[in-house]
């Protein structure tokens, strides 16, 4: 039904309409504010007096609209509700509508709607509204909203948090900027990425930069390139890979690791795979790292890229900081190059922990055992106490002194075996507590073979004993012996089945 111009009504109706001949514009606020009641416009019975009175007023602020029907001035009504409801001044109410036709309010309800379908309320669609409200009346906007909502498969793929900042993000044209979006969702299925990981990939990367400033072509040509690195399973660990630029980022960078690794694909994919985060640095971080391995350490190429292999985030580490004060370390302790290499490929924690809360501690108890500033001993404990924390170390050194070892004995036990410092000290004490109770060894007995506590408790220390029958064999002895040899010595000693003859 289209409105009429003039209409006669009730007295209430007269003072409406000669509000609407005023400047103001839209009537509603002066109408709301005359009734306080922002919520009630709607529902109230003076809404087909509103609708008149809009009618009015777009009339005398378009010359060119002499009506309009129900439906829109209804969808105005409500459009300008919400604008209040969510915080939206009546002043910037009026500028928001001012850039609008009377025939775009309908567009307006329905995308509010879908946006708040998609989790996008309160605060957040307030921003949103108030700073891109093209948005609202932008017909990719309708398409993307309506691929979101009404899929199954993909309600919610997107967190409302992710989705605002795509919609915020500055653009000439949204119409452009979001076209095809759909489609490019649709290519990632395509390319491999499970439908049940979308969501991860999709929240955890930038969408303007990932999609929609990158043409189909572009993003194809990635995900290929990515095929020969892990593919999937690369941009699943970190996808915010796909933020990047395929010619100018993660070309020279793949490329610096791969000559590196001596154009080795599985090796540089390996490393890849166990830090994606690794293409986040520059190939200028790359070759200063390297450039200090070489001409600081003394360490080759080949060298550097196994120390790569083993522990990629050496790139996180800083050479101001931790690197060269730590290879400088290494040195004062007699380190040659080729020590260096041999202690980072087993302990390349030693690079990356800090020195306040980790490493100074853990200096502190070994002098305190007895260990000598600058001597190589020192250097390669340093480096197994890594992989262990300062609390367990404690717990070690306080388990062997309970056991009546002196500290002149845990640091020959120490040398002679670096790695017993780390072992976790629970799984210690039931392999000393079996070792004294059960099998009737005195302690000091593994202080000849500390490797003892190595070993596994049930599959190697408990079966060895009870398969030997405690001949009395030194634990080295016992223990020591390959598997297959030990084997073969019970096949020995078991007895020979007697056959009877009839």
């Amino acid at each position: 039904m289209m409105l009429p111009l003039f209409s006669s009504s009730s007295s209430s109706f007269l003072a409406c309409t000669e509000a609407a001949c005023s400047p103001s514009f839209p009537l509603l606020i002066r109408y709301q504010r005359r009734r306080r009641r922002r919520r009630s416009i709607v529902c109230s019975p003076f809404h087909d007096h509103y609708c008149c009175c809009l009618s009015l007023t777009l009339s005398n602020k378009r010359p060119g609209i002499r009506a309009i029907d129900s439906a829109t001035a209804e969808a105005a009504a409500v459009a300008v509700g919400t604008f209040l409801d969510l915080g939206i001044s009546e002043k910037e109410t009026d500028a928001l509508l001012l850039k609008l036709t009377p025939f775009q309010f309908q567009s307006i309800r329905t995308q509010i709607h879908l946006l708040q379908n998609l989790g996008i309320t309160g605060h957040l669609l307030s921003k949103l509204i108030k700073k891109r409200p093209g948005l609202l009346i932008a017909k990719e906007t309708h398409s993307l909203l309506s691929f979101l909502s009404h899929d199954p498969k993909l309600k919610g793929v997107i967190q409302p948090a992710q989705l605002a900042r795509l919609l915020l993000t500055p653009a000439t044209d949204p119409n452009k900027f979001l076209s095809g979006f759909e489609a490019k969702v649709g290519l990632l299925l395509d390319l491999g990425i499970p439908i049940e990981s979308l969501p991860h990939v999709l929240n955890n990367l930038n969408l303007g930069k990932a999609l929609c400033f990158k043409s189909l072509e572009d993003i194809e040509r990635m995900v290929s390139y990515l095929r020969g690195f892990g593919g999937v399973d690369l941009i699943l660990g970190r996808p915010a890979i796909l933020n990047f630029d395929l010619d100018s980022q993660l070309l020279p960078r793949i490329e610096f690791l791969l000559n590196m690794s001596g154009g080795d694909e599985a090796a540089t994919t390996t490393v890849l795979l166990k830090l994606p985060f690794i293409l986040a640095y520059s190939v200028d971080h790359y070759t200063n790292h390297v450039h200090f391995f070489r001409s600081f350490a003394g360490l080759t190429d080949e060298e550097i890229f196994k120390i790569i292999l083993v522990y990629p985030s050496l790139f996180s580490a800083s050479r101001e900081r931790k690197l060269h004060p730590r290879i400088q370390f290494l040195k004062q302790c007699g380190f040659s190059s080729n020590d260096i290499y041999k202690l980072l490929i087993k302990a390349p924690l030693f690079l990356s922990l800090s020195f306040e809360d980790n490493l100074a501690h853990k200096l502190v108890l070994l002098l305190k055992i007895g260990y000598e500033h600058g001597t190589k001993e020192l250097g390669l404990a340093m480096g197994w106490v890594c992989r262990t924390s300062c609390k367990n170390m404690q717990e070690v050194i306080s388990l062997f002194l309970n056991y009546g070892l002196t500290c002149e004995e845990i640091l020959a036990m120490g040398k002679k075996h670096p790695q017993v410092l780390q072992y976790n000290h629970k799984s210690m004490k039931q392999k000393l507590d079996y070792l004294t109770e059960e099998m009737g060894y005195e302690v000091r007995e593994m202080l000849a073979f500390p490797a003892f506590l190595g070993y596994g408790f049930d599959a190697r220390i408990k079966h060895r004993f009870e398969a030997s029958s405690g001949e009395g064999m030194s634990i080295n002895k016992l223990f020591s012996m390959s598997t297959a040899r030990f084997s073969k010595k019970q096949e020995k000693k078991m007895p020979v089945p007697i056959t009877k003859t009839s």
